[in-house]
Parts: structure tokens; C-alpha cells; sequence
């Protein structure tokens, strides 16, 4: 309750400031949806954020649930842009194809998109073959390892930044890594944690290495040359969802597991 009263100060302190709330709505709905409807950008690669359970089918999950609530705050229609990989829905926000999307803040997304605090925390993983001499993450990075990971995803870009010794071999998704590593006969697989331990259940012969080797931090992000006002009312946003539970219920009601609301951020 105390951290709500808070960021209600907050709030309107910043408007007090700036402008009224209906001015400021009313500035943020003509920048991202002046025909009355905001596009989201949704990314069902991850089903931490978002699945959907065919390609007709429509998504559901943490991130869909969070993009309604904003259309409805800002008074405004959702339209859903569905990619079956996050590179893709990164490129659909950079390239103003999408108003805002769902993703993990990484500095070479940096370049082209702005990011919210994070408001849920995911981990990554590593899989290998069951009989594989490979005990703990410390030992991947070595020059006879191959690691495969889904192209352009959070996991891709930071391993490419990390590993010195192994090779990166990319598949074409995150939710194929495990498909792709067992077809190829490669050395190691990596990913969202939940994805990898569903995977599992059909390829009984791997077997996940404990621990993590990164943490994530997953947020709401816009294109950089949104407006300032915008960028600052999507971070608030983001900062009452999860101070308000909203966050921590969607996460209670997808069923998800090992995930976590991220942290209060002042900023």
C-alpha cells in the first residue's frame, strides 16, 4: 500500500508539472495509436510472456494481459502483431511496423528501442545430452562446444557478447533451440529455462545444467523517438502493475513458474 501512495505522488507530481492527466492521455494516445488503435508488438517464442496453442489460435499470457490494460487506460482498440521470435518483434517496434512491445532489455536493443523497468525476471539455461561430460555452466565455454540459440534473441545476444571459446550456432526460433540441437548433433542448447524444461518431457535424453547462466530482465519498450512524456508514463505504468499485483496475478493465473515480478524501480 505504501510503495501505491508512492507512486500516485509520483504521478502527480509529474503531471502537476507538465500537464493534466486527460492532456497527457490525449497526447500519448495521438503519438502511439492516432487512429484509435495501438499496435503491440508479441513475441510467442517465450512463453514466459506469451503462447498461443496454434498459428490460429490467439495468444495469451502475461504480456497480452498487460497490453489490454494499457489499451484500455489509455482508452484506445488493441491490435496484436504476433512474431514467433523476439528479433522479429523487436524489428516490427524499430521499424514503427508496431506501437510498443514486450521485451528483455539487452544495450544492442538499446540502439533502436527504449525500455521500461523490468517487470519480470526470467532465467537462462543450458541443455545437453544426458551422457554429455558437461556438469555445470562454467564449463560450456570451451573450444570444442557448440551452443545452439534462437537468432536475434535475448539469450543470442548476450552469449555473443560472453563466450569467448565456444561457437554460437543459431536456430532459427528460441522455441525450436532444443529441436534444432538434437537434429544436429550439437554440444549444448540454450534458452528460456521454462521452455527448455518443457522440452524435456519429449526429448527424455538431455538433461538441464543447474543453475543459470544469466537473468533477465523483461520489459515494455517503444521506439526511441517517441516522445519523452510517452516514455515516461509507460515506465509508470509498468512500476503500477507491479506495485498494484496486477503482475504477480497474471503470473498466478497463466500457471507460470520460475518467474518472478522484477524488482521496484524509483526511475
Amino acid at each position: 500500500m505504501k510503495r501505491l501512495i508512492i507512486l500516485a505522488l509520483a504521478t502527480t507530481l509529474y503531471l502537476s508539472t507538465t500537464m493534466t492527466q486527460a492532456n497527457l492521455l490525449q497526447s500519448i494516445q495521438s503519438e502511439l495509436a492516432p487512429n484509435g488503435k495501438i499496435r503491440a508488438s508479441i513475441n510467442v517464442g517465450n512463453p514466459i510472456l506469451a503462447k498461443r496453442d496454434s498459428e490460429q489460435s490467439e495468444p495469451y499470457g502475461v504480456s497480452i494481459d498487460l497490453a489490454k490494460n494499457l489499451a484500455k487506460e489509455l482508452g484506445v482498440q488493441l491490435e496484436l502483431v504476433v512474431f514467433d521470435s523476439a528479433g522479429k518483434s523487436v524489428d516490427a517496434v524499430a521499424n514503427k511496423k508496431a506501437d510498443f512491445g514486450f521485451f528483455a532489455i539487452d544495450p544492442v536493443r538499446g540502439k533502436e528501442i527504449s525500455f521500461t523497468n523490468g517487470y519480470v525476471v526470467i532465467e537462462g539455461a543450458y541443455v545437453v545430452p544426458s551422457n554429455s561430460l558437461i556438469k555445470a555452466n562454467e564449463e560450456v565455454d570451451q573450444a570444442k562446444n557448440r551452443i545452439v540459440v534462437g537468432k536475434g534473441s535475448a539469450y543470442d545476444l548476450y552469449l555473443t557478447r560472453e563466450i569467448k571459446h565456444a561457437q554460437i550456432v543459431h536456430a532459427p526460433t528460441s522455441p525450436k533451440v532444443v529441436e534444432f540441437f538434437v537434429n544436429g548433433g550439437y554440444e549444448v542448447g540454450a534458452g528460456v529455462k521454462q521452455q527448455l524444461e518443457m522440452d524435456l518431457q519429449t526429448y527424455p535424453n538431455l538433461r538441464l545444467l543447474p543453475g543459470r547462466f544469466m537473468q533477465i530482465n523483461q520489459s515494455m519498450g517503444v521506439n526511441k523517438e517517441v516522445s519523452d512524456a510517452t516514455k515516461a508514463y509507460l515506465k509508470n505504468y509498468v512500476e503500477r502493475m507491479k506495485a498494484s499485483g496486477f503482475v504477480q496475478e497474471a503470473l498466478k493465473r497463466h500457471q507460470i513458474q520460475g518467474a518472478a515480478v522484477a524488482p521496484a524501480q524509483s526511475e
